[in-house]
């Protein structure tokens, strides 16, 4: 494991720097070739999201809604909570304020993608209406692109395994319950195998059934566990008032500051933050693209405007009260160990010393719909390389891995997730890039009929 650990890190150290330019260099050049149009029409993103604008005959299989609680059920995970903490832990409050960039420039690049998801879709092997990177590589670029698009999907069958999340989930489990103290003395890795176990049967009874009950869950567990999150955060802050502002004075103060960047002087802490901004929302790397490709609409600029709401809830709403409990309890002073130990301290000390508790209930939804919903993304890869009956099989594989993360080391998981996350975003970015002035072409057509009261 340590071999294998040592080997991918090594890797990393070479994709890394791609996966830089062309995550915020691509998307900073995309918010000025839109001319920031998609950031004017956020409450039109709104609008749409809310079903003001549905046509139930359109081509599709969910609703705007339920691609964005789908999305986002995959985002608004353990990476908005361990993910963050790693972030503060390797480089300190400062990586915080590249997470945030990196979230608002992942906005642009969600638009341009899911956009392109509508634009060039295509029947799979059953003859069902499918969309995501790899068609609109194929579609968009021609036949000659389709390299890219097999190198996305080998990427993403190592990529959308829940390798992470079960990982930092059984942590939680370990951290908050501590089985050694039960009549059941196990061991911590028997402990950790019966967790994976749990967690694989739970996560087959809803995988199983397709695409429509993944979403279905997805939008009844999202909103409600994102609301209790944001409560709780608000009412640590509301104790603890008087820490807010130097927690936010930290952010920016450090952001800049060479000595806080611990992972590589400070383009080590950005690419810290990027690093962590696109595991949290996923911009740039493909995996929403295939969920918001299923929604009902002719309209490829309107799925493009809701899914730039992605990065906004997981990102800068979610990421950032994760953020602020750590660095205003802290626990990012006394925390030893990577990943969800910090969250669980800074809940644990702002919550009477039942916060731990709370988290972990949260932290056991948001794993689950993670879980749920990353199974469609692997299905998809597996289905473009091969076809839609042997795609299926993916699940199997899927399932097996989700007990391997369980008793893993953290290391070896974030590096393994780190690099297939970096090696996706190559192929997914060099398309949109590619195809973004197709893009422009109806973003012009669609804002001048609803400018004109057409749309």
């Amino acid at each position: 494991m340590e071999a294998i650990n040592d080997f991918l890190a090594i890797l990393i150290s070479y994709t890394e720097w791609i996966m830089l330019f062309l995550v915020i260099g691509g998307g900073v050049f995309l918010a000025f070739y839109s001319r920031f149009r998609p950031y004017r029409y956020f409450r039109h993103a709104i609008g749409i999201t809310a079903g003001k604008y549905d046509d139930p005959n359109d081509p599709g299989e969910v609703s705007h809604l339920q691609a964005l609680s789908s999305a986002v059920a995959a985002t608004v995970g353990l990476g908005n909570i361990s993910g963050v903490a790693i972030a503060i832990y390797m480089g300190g409050p400062g990586v915080v304020f590249w997470i945030w960039v990196t979230a608002i420039i992942g906005m642009c690049i969600k638009f341009y993608s899911c956009s392109l998801a509508i634009m060039f879709r295509d029947t799979d092997s059953d003859g069902r209406l499918q969309g995501g990177p790899m068609y609109y590589i194929t579609q968009g670029m021609g036949s000659k692109a389709k390299p890219l698009a097999i190198f996305f999907c080998l990427a993403g069958l190592v990529g959308f395994l829940g390798v992470f999340t079960v990982n930092q989930f059984t942590q939680t489990f370990w951290n908050v319950v501590d089985p050694n103290e039960s009549i059941f003395n196990l061991g911590e890795f028997n402990w950790k195998l019966i967790i994976g176990i749990v967690l694989s049967i739970i996560t087959s009874f809803v995988i199983f059934g397709g695409l429509q009950k993944i979403a279905k869950v997805a939008t009844a567990i999202v909103p409600f566990m994102v609301l209790l999150y944001f409560l709780a955060v608000l009412v640590i802050m509301a104790l603890n008032p008087s820490d807010i502002l130097p927690s936010f004075q930290l952010i920016f103060g450090e952001a800049f500051n060479l000595k806080t960047a611990m992972a590589g002087g400070f383009w080590g802490l950005v690419i810290l933050g990027v690093r962590r901004a696109v595991f949290s929302n996923e911009a740039g790397l493909g995996s929403a693209p295939m969920y918001h490709g299923q929604s009902k609409t002719k309209e490829p600029i309107q799925e493009g405007l809701v899914s730039m709401l992605g990065p906004f809830i997981d990102t800068i709403i979610v990421c950032t009260l994760t953020a602020i409990v750590i660095i205003l309890s802290g626990a990012y002073l006394e925390a030893e160990n990577n990943g969800i130990l910090m969250t669980l301290i800074a809940f644990e000390k702002s919550l009477f010393g039942y916060g731990d508790i709370l988290l972990m209930f949260i932290v056991s939804a948001f794993a689950l719909s993670t879980l749920f919903t990353y199974s469609y993304y692997g299905t998809k890869c597996l289905s473009f390389l091969t076809n839609a009956k042997i795609g299926k099989f993916f699940n199997i594989y899927y399932v097996a891995t989700i007990t391997f993360a369980a008793v893993a080391s953290v290391d070896l998981v974030i590096n393994l997730i780190d690099l297939a996350y970096a090696l996706m975003c190559i192929p997914n970015m060099i398309a949109v890039l590619y195809l973004a002035p197709k893009v422009n072409q109806q973003m012009k057509m669609y804002f001048e009929k609803k400018e004109h009261g057409r749309a």
